[in-house]
């Protein structure tokens, strides 16, 4: 089981492409833990936007009946990917974790697959 810390670090080091990851409480919109960022990416910032984006889906769930889990959410921009991700299990609820990737520099597919393996060994 990894902590926070060494799960923000294995995002950093082994999906490629990564420019700044964050585990965040959308409950109240604070990360609990960032890493990467810097000018091109506030990740305080992206955590209390992107709380608002997990929020809004979680809603239009619930008014739609839908009795399923989101496994992530993907915003695609020009020369990005942000990838949200929401935590399951015992103690993950209320919880995803957020990568910001170069477009360029990683792969899509990829990065999900690492971030869910992540997922499965965070301990919080």
């Amino acid at each position: 089981m990894a902590n926070t810390e060494a799960a923000l670090k294995e995002s950093m080091t082994t999906i490629e492409g990564t420019i700044g990851v964050a585990l965040v409480d959308y409950s109240s919109g604070m990360a609990l833990g960032t890493l990467g960022g810097g000018k091109e990416l506030d990740l305080a910032v992206a955590a209390a936007g992107n709380t608002d984006v997990v929020r809004a889906k979680v809603r239009t769930m619930e008014l739609l009946g839908l009795k399923d889990e989101i496994e992530d959410i993907l915003i695609t921009l020009g020369s990005q990917y942000h990838l949200i991700r929401l935590l399951t299990g015992r103690n993950h609820n209320g919880l995803f974790l957020y990568l910001a990737l170069d477009k360029e520099r990683s792969n899509l597919a990829m990065a999900r697959h690492q971030l869910k393996k992540i997922e499965a060994e965070l301990e919080v």
